[in-house]
């Protein structure tokens, strides 16, 4: 049977199999390395690097918790991280909704405004929130700076303009039709908002919240200079398990993989809801 005209040619399916296994090997060999790291002594870790362990072992995962006051850090971030999320969620939509049901003056500047913030690296906004928290906390009395608040407020600076953007598109994806129903049966702009538009952007909301989070709970460098020891998250605090006199590569690798399993179950349960809130308020 000779294959289909439409159909590309060998050369082209050999040469994606070929490129995908590589790319493959390329993604799972580190994190093969990071698991097989995390079940050795640290002998073996530091010793000559093998394959296959010779010593197979889960104490660096009893270790992690006592080394350094990991549930601390985790819970650290899980707040932070969590109310930066619903923040920058709720702000974005009721923001993002004002711009694409209502014009006025000023709306694409607005819009550009937004986006434009994020072409400027995080770095430079460091010292003037660094010294705008100091201040307001010898003024006020508010506990800013090395406060869990503070640092919500700072990844709120991050996530927010471009949580707006991405819903201003997605939400002009969404047929007026459906807001001028609900004004007609009844329902005020706000009502129509909650009880029609923000189920059918669910999507687009889902992937917001999946992105101000994971701007959240892998950010170091705010962290490092805006916690102490008491808030300080788990971007910062994996750092303790290297010392002075020695560096526990094994808990290190251990501590990577338990805190990166909310994100990776996160983005697994709400993958379909993802790639639907990326792809479709990008086409109109």
């Amino acid at each position: 049977m000779s294959d289909s005209p439409t159909a590309p040619p060998r050369s082209f399916l050999w040469s994606r199999r070929i490129f995908l296994t590589l790319l493959t090997g390329f993604v799972l060999v580190p994190v093969y390395v990071m698991v097989s790291g995390s079940l050795k002594p640290l002998a073996d870790v530091t010793g000559e690097f093998r394959w296959l362990p010779s010593h197979l072992t889960v104490r660096p995962y009893l270790d992690i918790w006592s080394t350094v006051p990991l549930a601390r850090y985790f819970m650290n971030s899980l707040i932070v991280a969590g109310a930066a999320t619903v923040c920058s969620v709720v702000v974005a939509v009721f923001a993002a909704y004002a711009v694409s049901r209502y014009g006025f003056r000023g709306r694409r500047v607005f819009t550009v405004t937004v986006l434009s913030t994020q072409m400027f690296p995080g770095i430079l906004f460091l010292l003037p929130l660094f010294l705008l928290y100091v201040n307001i906390g010898n003024a006020t009395g508010i506990a800013l700076f090395g406060s869990r608040g503070g640092l919500i407020l700072t990844y709120l600076t991050f996530s927010l303009p471009f949580s707006v953007w991405m819903l201003i598109g997605y939400f002009d994806s969404v047929p007026r039709d459906l807001d001028e129903a609900a004004l007609v049966d009844g329902c005020g702009p706000l009502g129509a908002l909650l009880r029609i538009v923000v189920p059918a952007a669910v999507p687009g909301i889902v992937a917001v919240a999946v992105y101000a989070f994971m701007t959240a709970w892998g950010e170091v460098l705010f962290a490092s200079v805006m916690t102490n020891d008491t808030t300080r998250t788990l971007a910062v605090g994996l750092q303790g398990y290297s010392t002075l006199n020695d560096v526990y590569w094994n808990q290190i690798m251990a501590a990577s993989l338990v805190v990166s399993v909310p994100v990776v179950a996160g983005f697994l349960l709400l993958q379909r809801y993802l790639v639907a809130g990326l792809t479709a308020g990008a086409v109109k």
